[in-house]
């Protein structure tokens, strides 16, 4: 019995009425529900190829970027002791930074100095302090004014050798008194927050980072002139180098409120810096990324326990709060203009700021909006003093 014949290829069920060819319609078949089979085999394939590619390409960005945190690990100047005064509150829930921008003209010429406006004595003062704080709830981005009326501790008071009891001042004299670390002990003090970390970045370093990544976009909603800061800016969005940008965070004499109203400047242009620094053409291209990260390192004082990887923290968590995630607020106030023996300052709402603080320090979702209840000059509202604490009794004796 003889075998059936092989069919034609135009014949059998193969087949059409067209007579194509059969390599043609093999091509069409599929060989699963997911595609025709020559295409499906030649996926893996192509995406194999580029796969290598993109590895290829990346490779040296990862190297180079890499090298520049490692390098930028070595060059920290971890100078601060959190631990040089006891009696610190206890460790609160989530992350507490404290982020202080000095007028220290470390690393600026005369003619530098003079350009940015940048005079006005000598030493080392804060200019800006914020409280950053991470946590369950996203981040909070809280400004200390300078100018606040607060309890500076009691000191070594090093030019006389004698002991300093507490005593009613501006918040700022603490760091002109004792630098960081009396700084970070007043606040701690005055409310009940630990601060886990500590970074400081003065003029030249703050200017030098703007000009690496090419500025900083900015939209204002009014003419800025002040002749003590510099600033000359007109209404609308401008891209802000380093100089006009120095200008404009120190800027405060054209601001209703004040210190108050420098410190949202500051707050909505430290959040634009940190999200335009992030864009991919700098954070992954090691020509932008290298002098920028070279430019902050240039003055920036850190606590002795931070690293690179902390300091990137601060830096995403600056960067959430622009993209939605946190909330950026003043400490809240109730008497602004009050004249002391120190001057006029900003004086806290007992109340609204201890209930803040508390919020952070159990990492609860913070409610405080940071309005101010009471106009320039205005008589300091008093509240209940069940909720007060006892830097706060100490600094209504001094009032006294």
């Amino acid at each position: 019995m003889s075998a059936d014949p092989v069919p034609h290829a135009g014949q059998g069920p193969y087949a059409t009425p067209e007579d194509a060819a059969p390599r043609a319609r093999f091509a069409d078949r599929p060989s699963s529900r997911y595609g025709p089979r020559r295409a499906h085999a030649r996926q893996p394939k192509k995406r194999r190829r580029l796969r290598r590619a993109v590895l290829v390409l990346l490779a040296p960005v990862v190297v180079a970027v890499g090298g520049t945190y490692g390098w930028a690990e070595t060059r920290l100047q971890r100078d601060v002791d959190l631990g040089a005064y006891e009696d610190r509150p206890p460790p609160g829930e989530g992350t507490n930074y404290l982020i202080v921008g000095s007028d220290s003209r470390d690393g600026l010429s005369e003619d530098n100095v003079k350009d940015l406006h940048a005079g006005g004595g000598g030493g080392r003062r804060t200019d800006s302090m914020m409280l950053l704080h991470t946590g369950a709830h996203g981040t909070s981005m809280v400004s200390l004014p300078r100018d606040s009326w607060i309890t500076v501790p009691g000191r070594l008071d090093t030019s006389t050798g004698k002991t300093k009891r507490p005593e009613g001042d501006k918040l700022n004299a603490a760091f002109s008194y004792g630098g960081p670390e009396l700084l970070v002990h007043t606040i701690e003090k005055n409310t009940g927050l630990r601060i886990d970390h500590y970074a400081e970045i003065g003029f030249a370093g703050f200017v030098n980072i703007v000009d690496a990544i090419g500025g900083v976009r900015m939209c204002l909603d009014r003419d800025i002139k002040d002749e003590k800061s510099g600033a000359d800016l007109r209404k609308g969005c401008h891209t802000l180098n380093g100089r006009q940008a120095l200008a404009f965070v120190r800027e405060r004499h054209q601001e209703k409120e004040g210190d108050l109203g420098r410190s949202r400047n500051q707050q909505k242009f430290l959040s634009t810096l940190a999200h335009q620094a992030a864009r991919p053409d700098t954070l992954f291209d090691p020509l932008e990324i290298g002098p920028a990260v070279q430019a902050g390192l240039d003055t920036l004082i850190v606590d002795k326990d931070m690293s690179l990887r902390d300091l990137s923290r601060i830096f995403r968590a600056v960067q959430s709060v622009t993209g939605g995630h946190g909330k950026q607020i003043n400490v809240p106030v109730s008497g602004i203009g009050v004249p002391t023996p120190k001057g006029n300052v900003l004086k806290w709402d007992a109340r609204r700021s201890a209930r803040l603080f508390d919020d952070l320090r159990y990492d609860r979702p913070v409610t405080e909006t940071g309005k101010t209840s009471r106009h320039r000059g205005g008589a300091v509202s008093r509240a209940p003093s069940h909720d007060h604490r006892p830097q706060q009794q100490k600094e209504r004796q001094t009032e006294r």
